[in-house]
């Protein structure tokens, strides 16, 4: 069994995909990032950096006691192994994957991410970051495009590296993104879209879904956007 330490983001979403694709037994273990809850001290043991998703896996191959990973590259990878699924074991199939699962992680998530930010959650909008940020986002769909030019997948077979990718495409209308100016991505997108497990996986969020980024209280924007190192020293 695995413990599945969750919210619904596209870093959460990730594994849940992985989790469905691979018909692992899990259980989620809901993280809400808007009451703190990755703040507490039982979570900070499994996540140091104080940020889902994390998992915790009572089986690990080695028989010993339960492992924790965080980061969601990282888990992927673990489970992976663990697994012998969605990572190619051959050394160039194994390195592509690898590649385009840390340009995501390296690269369309932060950029996408702090898309979201500047035109959905900021409470001024600043032209300069959101032109900043919708640019670039939109130039890393023009690298995911160009790469899926003849061929169905990032690395060929579907693996780890499109399950890393997919969720930060999923809101691209809240990026300022339209898949039709993307015809590659936009296919590979909608392969994925009607895979059976993305649906199941994308189903066990919505008890767990946010508002909308107008809907947060001051609160919950202060947890959010607002932790320093000495916030977080203090307990705010």
């Amino acid at each position: 069994m695995i413990d599945l330490h969750y919210w619904p983001t596209p870093n959460g979403h990730k594994i849940t995909i992985f989790l469905e694709e691979a018909g692992l037994d899990y259980r989620i273990v809901p993280v809400d990032i808007g009451k703190g809850e990755q703040f507490r001290p039982e979570f900070l043991a499994i996540s140091p950096n104080n940020r889902m998703p994390a998992i915790v896996d009572h089986a690990p191959a080695d028989g010993g006691a339960p492992l924790s990973v965080f980061e969601s590259g990282a888990i992927l990878v673990y489970l992976a192994e663990k697994t012998g699924c969605f990572l190619p074991k051959d050394p160039r199939g194994r390195i592509a994957t690898l590649e385009w699962l840390f340009w995501q992680v390296g690269g369309l998530g932060p950029m996408a991410g702090q898309t979201h930010h500047f035109r959905n959650y900021a409470p001024e909008k600043i032209p300069y970051a959101i032109d900043r940020y919708v640019n670039e986002t939109n130039r890393l769909y023009g690298v995911l495009d160009r790469r899926l030019q003849g061929r169905d997948f990032l690395a060929d077979d579907y693996s780890i590296a499109d399950m890393a990718a997919f969720p930060w495409i999923v809101p691209f209308e809240q990026q300022g993104q339209k898949l039709e100016d993307f015809p590659d991505l936009k296919r590979w997108f909608d392969a994925i879209y009607a895979r059976p497990a993305v649906a199941r996986a994308y189903a066990e969020g919505e008890a767990y879904r946010r508002p909308s980024a107008s809907g947060f209280t001051e609160a919950e924007r202060k947890i959010l956007f607002g932790q320093t190192a000495a916030s977080l020293r203090r307990g705010e």
